[in-house]
């Protein structure tokens, strides 16, 4: 398969970074090694307003960003998670695309940072999801967005919550207005062709997709 010229660099800096694979060391080891990720996500785009604050959540309180691209009092929202298998990433990776996203789409973006596998495997990361999109709901006015224009969002990992939480949003009759899913992890099957034919060298290997979905489980 034929890619980007800057995916290609990207991916010859990872392989001389001679960094551990997820499985090869410590949870917390693999985590800081996360860090740097800010640094090559871009630039963050002027926008009108970002804030930050906690929400309870089901277990503990729940760090949430706020993105709002105008003053509107009843502008449209994506409730957003981020990706990482469960186990990896936090807000600052997701600074750059999530403001864009706001000021592209004109919408508010509620972005969570929702408790991790393994120390909180299913459903904790899920409820947190679905806790975080009740919470946006009923504080609507609040944040000046309308309760009948939220869609829920994410990539990867994410993109499985979001879909996870649109579907028990189904569920309880809480409408949704869309599900934005990003390379959404849906199935955990591995013998599909994208598992046997990209299996290595590509970023995100079949191993490490394996162990993710076992810390989470």
């Amino acid at each position: 398969m034929s890619l980007a010229p800057e995916i290609q660099a990207y991916l010859k800096r990872l392989e001389a970074l001679n960094l551990p694979q997820v499985w090869q060391a410590p949870v917390d080891v693999i985590r800081r090694n996360t860090q740097s990720r800010v640094a090559t996500s871009g630039p963050v785009e002027a926008i009108y307003e970002i804030s930050n604050r906690f929400i309870p959540g089901p277990t503990a309180d729940l760090p949430i960003r706020i993105y709002r691209p105008t003053s509107a009092s009843n502008a449209p929202a994506i409730v957003y998670f981020h990706g990482g298998g469960w186990v990896l990433n936090f807000l600052d990776i997701y600074d750059a695309s999530l403001a864009r996203l706001a000021n592209q789409s004109g919408s508010t973006i509620i972005s969570v940072n929702y408790q991790k596998a393994p120390e909180h495997p299913f459903p904790i990361p899920f409820d947190d999801c679905y806790a975080t999109l009740i919470w946006a709901r009923e504080h609507a006015k609040e944040l000046g967005i309308d309760a009948n224009r939220i869609g829920v969002g994410g990539d990867s990992a994410g993109g499985n919550l979001a879909a996870a939480v649109a579907i028990k949003a189904r569920d309880e009759s809480i409408a949704l207005r869309y599900q934005l899913l990003v390379y959404p992890c849906m199935a955990r099957d591995f013998t599909t062709k994208s598992y046997s034919e990209f299996a290595t060298d590509f970023g995100l290997s079949t191993q490490a997709m394996k162990w993710f979905w076992e810390q989470y489980l």
